[in-house]
C-alpha cells in the first residue's frame, strides 16, 4: 500500500464502480450487485484482467469501508427510534432471527460442514439488508403501510442482534471454540461496554458536534465526525470487539445531536464512495472456482433464505399479534442478506476460523436473493391475498382471534402509566450498575499501568489496590446511590400491587415494607457480587476492606445529597441530550 501502486489500485476500483453504477442503475437493478460483480472481474481470482492483486489493499480497502458503513447505519439507528418500535417488532425479530440462526447451523451441518462454519451460515442467514429493504420499499411507494412500518421496526431490531453476533463470533473467532460460558460471557462484556459507551458518548459528544456545527464549518463538522467513527472503533478494537461494533455506537451517538441531519449530508458522499470500495473488494475475494464447485450449496442457501426468512418472519409477525396478511408482506420483504452478513463473512474469513469457500456462497447468495427481493415486494400484496384465500376459514378465525387476544393484553388507561414507572425504574437501576461495575474493571485496568505512568511511586501493593478501590468508590458513589434509590421505589411500587390494602390484616403495611426493602438490598448484594469478582484484582485485604467500607459507609451519610445532586445533574444532562435528538429528527 505505497505509492503509485495504491492509487492505481483506487483509480481501477473507482472507474469500474462508476461504469457498474450507471449500467445496473439502466437495468433497474440494485447497483450494490454491480460493485461485487466489478470487483469479481477485475478481482485476482479472473486471470483475463486481474487488475488488481495486492492483498493489503484490498483488505484495508474493505476495513475502511466497513468502518465508514457502520458508521453510516448508526447515524440511521437512532435510540428513540428503538424506543418506538414497540414490543411486537421485537418479539417477531427474536423469533425470526433464533429461527434463522437454527436454520442456517442445521443446514451447514447437513452439508458436512464444520461447526464454525454452520454458525457463521446460521448468523449471515439470520440478517436482513436494510439499506436493500428500505430502498425497495421507499421506491415503490409502500412505506406507509402497516407492513412496511412492522418491517422497518424488525430492521431496527435485527441491528441490535447483528451487533451481537459480531461479538460473540469476534470471541470465537479469537478462541477459535464455541463454549456456553463464553458465549454469556462475551454477551455479557458486550452489553457493559454498550452501556458504558453509549451512556458517557451521549453525555459528552452530541453536545460537541453541534458546538462544532454551530461555527458553519462543514470541513469541521466532518472531522469531528469522522473523528468520532475512527475513535469508536479503536476504542472498540482495544476492548476485544469488532471495529464495527465501535463505528456503530459511535454513529448512534452522533444521532442523537441536533445537528445530524448536517452530518448525515457530509458523510454520504463519503458513505457512498467507501461503500462502493466496500462491496468491490467483497467481489475482489470471491474465487469463481469455488462458485462453481459449490454451486448447489448456494441455490440451496440462497433458497433456505428466501424460503426460511419468508415463514420465520410471517411467523414472527403472527406471535407478535399481527395479522396474517400483514405478516406475509413483512415476511416477503425480508427475504434476503445483506451488509451485516458480509462483515460477519468477512469476519470469519479474515481470522481463519471458516472454511475458504463460504465466503464467495455467502455473497453468491445475497446476491440471488437481492435480485429477487424487488419482485417480492412489489408481488407482496397479491402473494398475501392468494396465501390468506386458501387458509381454511378455521385458521383464518382462530388467527384472528389471537390477534385480538394479544392486543387486549396492552396496558390501558391508569397501567400504562405504571407499565412505563416500572420500566423506566428499571432501566435506570441497570445502567447505573453497569456504570458502577465499569468503575471497577476501569480501576483494575488502571492497576497493572501504575508503576509505569508512576514510577516513582514506590507504595506496596496493599497500598495501590486500597487507594484505587477507595477511588473507585468514590467514584462509583452517585451511580449506587441512585441505583439504591431507583430499587427502593422499584421495592414500594411493587408492594403494593402485590400486597393489596387489607389483603392481610392488620400486617399489610409491615408486609409492604419488608417486600419493598427486600429488592433494594438483593440489588445491592448482586452489585458487590459483581464488582467483587471483576474487581478481584484491586480488592484489599479483608480487615483494610472493612475499615475502607466503614469509611465509605459514612461519606455516603455526610454527603448523600451531594452525591444525589451530581447524579442528577448527570441524568439531566442525559435527558436534554436524548430530547434534542427527538427534536432534531422532527
Amino acid at each position: 500500500m505505497h505509492g503509485i501502486g495504491f492509487l492505481q489500485d483506487l483509480a481501477v476500483i473507482m472507474v469500474v464502480a462508476g461504469c457498474t453504477t450507471v449500467i445496473f442503475h439502466r437495468l433497474r437493478q440494485p447497483v450494490v450487485l454491480g460493485y461485487i460483480l466489478a470487483g469479481l472481474l477485475i478481482g485476482p481470482h479472473t486471470p483475463p484482467f486481474m487488475l488488481i492483486t495486492d492483498e493489503s489493499t484490498i483488505r484495508n480497502i474493505a476495513d475502511l469501508g466497513v468502518v465508514l458503513l457502520m458508521f453510516s447505519l448508526g447515524l440511521e439507528f437512532s435510540l428513540p427510534r428503538l424506543r418506538e418500535v414497540g414490543i411486537a417488532a421485537l418479539a417477531a425479530t427474536g423469533v425470526e432471527v433464533m429461527l434463522m440462526l437454527w436454520a442456517g447451523y442445521e443446514l451447514g451441518r447437513w452439508f458436512g460442514w464444520r461447526t464454525t462454519d454452520a454458525l457463521f451460515l446460521g448468523a449471515m442467514m439470520a440478517i436482513s439488508s436494510t439499506m436493500l429493504v428500505i430502498r425497495v420499499i421507499n421506491e415503490s411507494g409502500r412505506k406507509h403501510e402497516q407492513f412496511a412500518r412492522l418491517v422497518f421496526g424488525i430492521l431496527v431490531i435485527e441491528d441490535v442482534f447483528a451487533i451481537a453476533l459480531i461479538a460473540v463470533l469476534s470471541g470465537i473467532a479469537i478462541s477459535g471454540t464455541i463454549e456456553p460460558g463464553q458465549a454469556v460471557e462475551t454477551i455479557g462484556r458486550l452489553s457493559l461496554f454498550t452501556v458504558v459507551a453509549l451512556v458517557l458518548g451521549l453525555l459528552l459528544l452530541p453536545r460537541l458536534v453541534d458546538y462544532v456545527a454551530s461555527f458553519g464549518r462543514s470541513e469541521m463538522l466532518l472531522v469531528t465526525a469522522l473523528g468520532i467513527c475512527f475513535g469508536g472503533s479503536l476504542l472498540a478494537a482495544a476492548a476485544g470487539f469488532s471495529v464495527a461494533l465501535g463505528a456503530f455506537i459511535g454513529g448512534a451517538i452522533v444521532a442523537e445531536a441536533q445537528s445530524v441531519k448536517r452530518v448525515e449530508r457530509l458523510i454520504e458522499p463519503l458513505r457512498d464512495m467507501f461503500g462502493a470500495l466496500f462491496f468491490v473488494a467483497i467481489g475482489l475475494l470471491i474465487e469463481p472456482r469455488l462458485l462453481f464447485e459449490y454451486a448447489v450449496p448456494v441455490l440451496l442457501v440462497a433458497t433456505f433464505v428466501i424460503v426460511g426468512k419468508t415463514l420465520a418472519c410471517t411467523f414472527g409477525g403472527l406471535v407478535a399479534g399481527n395479522d396474517g396478511h400483514v405478516s406475509l408482506r413483512a415476511g416477503l420483504s425480508m427475504a434476503q442478506i445483506g451488509e451485516f452478513s458480509f462483515v460477519i463473512a468477512a469476519l470469519g474469513l479474515s481470522r481463519g476460523v471458516t472454511s475458504d469457500f463460504l465466503y464467495p456462497i455467502a455473497v453468491a447468495a445475497s446476491v440471488l436473493t437481492a435480485f429477487v427481493t424487488p419482485y417480492l415486494v412489489r408481488s407482496s400484496d397479491r402473494i398475501a391475498d392468494v396465501a390468506n384465500a386458501a387458509l381454511p376459514r378455521k385458521v383464518r378465525g382462530l388467527m384472528a382471534a389471537y390477534a385480538n387476544w394479544i392486543a387486549g393484553l396492552k396496558p390501558v388507561e391508569e397501567n400504562v402509566a405504571i407499565a412505563q414507572m416500572l420500566r423506566r425504574l428499571v432501566v435506570h437501576i441497570v445502567i447505573n450498575m453497569a456504570l458502577v461495575v465499569a468503575v471497577f474493571l476501569a480501576a483494575a485496568w488502571v492497576k497493572p499501568r501504575m508503576l509505569q505512568w508512576f514510577p516513582q511511586w514506590t507504595a506496596g501493593d496493599t497500598i495501590r489496590r486500597s487507594v484505587l478501590w477507595s477511588a473507585a468508590l468514590v467514584v462509583a458513589m452517585p451511580m449506587l446511590i441512585a441505583a439504591y434509590r431507583k430499587a427502593d421505589a422499584l421495592g414500594m411500587v411493587l408492594a403494593e400491587l402485590g400486597i393489596r390494602e387489607g389483603a392481610a390484616g392488620a400486617r399489610t403495611y409491615a408486609l409492604r415494607r419488608v417486600l419493598g426493602k427486600m429488592i433494594p438490598l438483593a440489588m445491592l448484594v448482586i452489585l458487590a457480587l459483581l464488582v467483587m469478582a471483576l474487581g478481584s484484582a484491586i480488592l484489599p485485604s479483608h480487615e483494610v476492606l472493612i475499615l475502607l467500607l466503614a469509611g465509605a459507609s459514612a461519606l455516603a451519610a455526610f454527603l448523600w445529597r451531594s452525591f444525589v445532586q451530581v447524579h442528577a445533574r448527570l441524568q439531566a444532562a442525559l435527558r436534554d441530550v436524548m430530547q434534542s435528538g427527538r427534536e432534531g429528527e422532527n
